[in-house]
């Protein structure tokens, strides 16, 4: 949410071996709702045999949606993973179902616009054959599944389900980075779902030059911003959004603020390939996709215009521990900003 994470794909397409084919398209099918992580929620808190029908068939449909709706950006998965990857999803879901059902429940029988024009035409057809017409249960879907999977049962399964994704995609192949796979706020869940070939970065970026991004540039190019506009308001939710995340320190996940970056260039690099335990003169297209000489215009905005002043000037009060400690002002002798 414009903490600079695009950041990390420019870097990895510098690197000999690396397939960021799919740029910075956004895969959401974990973190998305009815993604893999609500599944987890419905299967393994208050779970029974309600929760478990309706979570296992939306998040097939959802998958469903993903694989093949049609002009939905942040899908056509049958392209962006492979073409078996709804096939994939349903070995998974059937790996984890104990039952399957011609009874339904009530959840089934909640009335839809489909479902009301069937059930006219079923009692008409009754009608007219005076009561001998028997139809099928008009039902939202069918048949009915219940699930109780434990939390082994589930991780070893998704587990296997998501490696399988991953080859589909190209990973048995060479290293492959995937976009916004997880948020900040799943973090606690790695360990379930990966292995220690898995690495995540996370990007931060200084609260001002979010700020300033967000109601000064984006907004004026009529791009959708995220946050508030008003400056209290923004200091609220940035903090609520912040706070919300759970603590996760595992040894494959990497927090790098965005200004290390630019102004720490090499020793973040370094530190980046030391954690993912590769040799430096993979790097053969070293500044070619991020030139920190030029991603500087995107810091210290807050210094840019003397208008953003009082509004920085507040966000530097409400939310001091987020900033950046930058080492010079910087004196912006450019507009160019991105």
């Amino acid at each position: 949410m414009g903490s600079g994470s695009s950041v990390i794909t420019d870097i990895m397409s510098e690197i000999e071996g690396v397939d960021v084919s799919r740029g910075t398209f956004e895969y959401v099918f974990m973190h998305c709702p009815n993604g893999l992580f609500d599944l987890e929620d419905k299967l393994l808190i208050g779970n029974n045999a309600v929760r478990s029908d309706e979570a296992l068939h939306s998040f097939e449909d959802t998958m469903k949606q993903l694989y093949d709706k049609k002009y939905w950006w942040v899908g056509h998965y049958n392209e962006n993973i492979g073409a078996d990857f709804y096939k994939e999803t349903l070995e998974f879901t059937k790996s984890i179902t104990d039952l399957e059902s011609d009874y339904y429940w009530y959840y089934q029988e909640n009335t839809n616009a489909k479902m009301f024009v069937k059930l006219c035409v079923n009692k008409f057809l009754k009608l007219v054959t005076l009561g001998k017409f028997k139809p099928k249960k008009v039902l939202t879907y069918s048949p009915m599944r219940v699930s109780f999977a434990n939390s082994e049962r589930f991780y070893s399964n998704a587990k296997q389900y998501i490696y399988r994704l991953f080859n589909m995609a190209g990973y048995d192949k060479s290293s492959i980075l995937f976009d916004q796979l997880l948020l900040p706020f799943n973090l606690f869940r790695f360990e379930n779902y990966f292995d220690d070939d898995a690495f995540v970065f996370v990007i931060e970026r200084d609260p001002r030059d979010v700020f300033i991004s967000n109601k000064y540039y984006w907004s004026k190019n009529n791009e959708p911003v995220p946050y508030p506009t008003d400056v209290k308001d923004f200091c609220k939710y940035y903090r609520s959004l912040r706070e919300m995340e759970k603590p996760a320190n595992h040894k494959n996940i990497c927090r790098i603020k965005f200004e290390d970056l630019i102004y720490n260039y090499d020793s973040s690099i370094s530190a980046i390939f030391n954690l993912l335990g590769w040799d430096e003169a993979s790097h053969t297209l070293r500044k070619t996709k991020f030139v920190p000489e030029r991603s500087i215009n995107n810091t210290q905005l807050f210094r840019k215009n003397e208008k953003y002043a009082e509004e920085c000037e507040y966000i530097a009060q409400e939310l001091k521990e987020y900033l950046y400690d930058f080492p010079y002002e910087l004196n912006h002798e450019t507009n160019e900003v991105f």
